[in-house]
């Protein structure tokens, strides 16, 4: 009896670490397509380059993204991938499909898109939709990495690194 109970635990396990990476595989694909218009918003938003250097480093555990101007460029991001609505908030069905084209299964989009909504409404109001931008990917970047989903930041930039020299 305990034999089956264990095999039940070990088959469960298995299947976690399984869904984990093939979580943390769809966000580091979604990011490396996110960041993929970045030259055309630094252009559009005049962004230093330490804003490129804010966004590339986003995943970073304890990493911190605090300038206005990286909240611009994951503003301009979102809108050039058609993830936003035309009053600026998330735009459910769009980003549902971004994820799915990522690999994403239809429960893992669809509590991205939820994580996203709950961030946007614990989020103080700010008429600066740069910093509410920066605010609300903040608190998305927290929730996932609860979640154990967010990418590993070293191999995300050496993949990145790698497709720029092809």
């Amino acid at each position: 009896m305990w034999l089956s109970k264990t095999l039940v635990v070990i088959a469960v396990m298995c299947s976690m670490s399984v869904v984990v990476h093939s979580s943390q595989a769809v966000m580091k694909d979604m990011t490396k397509n996110f960041i993929k218009a970045y030259e055309v918003c630094a252009k559009e938003y005049n962004l230093p380059e330490a804003a490129g250097a804010e966004v590339m480093n986003f995943w970073k555990e304890g990493y911190v993204l605090t300038s206005r101007e990286a909240g611009c460029a994951i503003l301009c991001l979102s809108s050039k991938l058609n993830l936003l609505d035309p009053e600026g908030t998330l735009h459910r069905g769009n980003t549902v499909e971004f994820a799915k084209q990522h690999g994403s299964d239809d429960a893992m989009a669809h509590q991205l898109v939820d994580i996203v909504h709950a961030c946007e409404k614990s989020v103080p109001p700010n008429e600066d939709n740069c910093l509410m931008a920066l605010g609300i990917s903040m608190c998305f970047k927290t929730e996932i990495h609860k979640l154990n989903w967010a990418p590993d930041h070293e191999l995300l930039l050496e993949e990145m690194m790698a497709e720029m020299k092809q």
